[in-house]
């Protein structure tokens, strides 16, 4: 296809394609002549990724450039590919200066980890970005022990088996890694708006009566 089907099929301007290749976000497609080229599937395929990443995911370029660059390097084994694609992906802040919120911090995070039977890769950074939280939590006093915490992470745990299942249903290899990559940008605010309308459910059962609205 011609650079206006695949932005119409898409439903990426050309403006914004060209851009992507230029940032070699999409590979270039097959010269046909000094100014044309023609696209594929696996073009269109990519954008789609890519639009999901930048656009939805609000992932800045770069990033989305090295999770791109992860999900096609074939010397890594899959589980590395996937680690590394994820892993690329934004996470919020890292943890700050040392302190006795953040000493107590680790010690919850890694005792949550334990009891759950989670095997934790120390350069993971959403590690980091769990400790963060965690110590922002402690230093408000607002309650985050083990117990109040494990919940959280067993409907985690649930959340992530249902979504690696989702995932093995693609076939292919990189498909399975460009999944992993765009349904942990997609599905976060899938997650964030589903907790939030729980909550207002169950805060409407507890102080409300459980009256439906009129």
């Amino acid at each position: 296809m011609r650079l206006a089907e695949l932005s119409k099929r898409s439903g990426v301007s050309t403006a914004t394609i060209k851009y992507y290749l230029r940032e070699g976000l999409l590979p270039p497609g097959e010269r046909v002549s000094a100014t044309q080229a023609e696209y594929d599937e696996e073009h269109l395929r990519r954008l789609r990724l890519v639009r999901a990443l930048v656009q939805v995911g609000r992932v800045p370029v770069a990033t989305a450039r090295d999770v791109l660059a992860a999900v096609e390097d074939e010397s890594l084994d899959q589980l590395s590919r996937l680690g590394t694609a994820v892993s690329a992906l934004p996470h919020g802040p890292a943890v700050g200066a040392e302190d006795a919120a953040v000493d107590t911090a680790r010690r919850t995070a890694e005792e949550v980890r334990r009891r759950l039977g989670w095997r934790h890769a120390p350069g993971n950074p959403a590690h980091g970005m769990l400790v963060s939280a965690l110590a922002a939590l402690i230093r408000l006093g607002y309650p985050c022990d083990v117990d109040q915490l494990l919940p959280y992470g067993r409907a985690a745990s649930a959340i992530a088996g249902h979504e690696i299942a989702l995932i093995e249903e693609f076939e292919a290899p990189t498909t399975q890694l460009e999944a992993a990559v765009a349904l942990t940008v997609l599905y976060e605010p899938v997650l964030l708006s589903l907790r939030r309308l729980a909550q207002a459910e169950e805060a409407d059962r507890r102080f409300g009566g459980g009256q439906a609205p009129e």
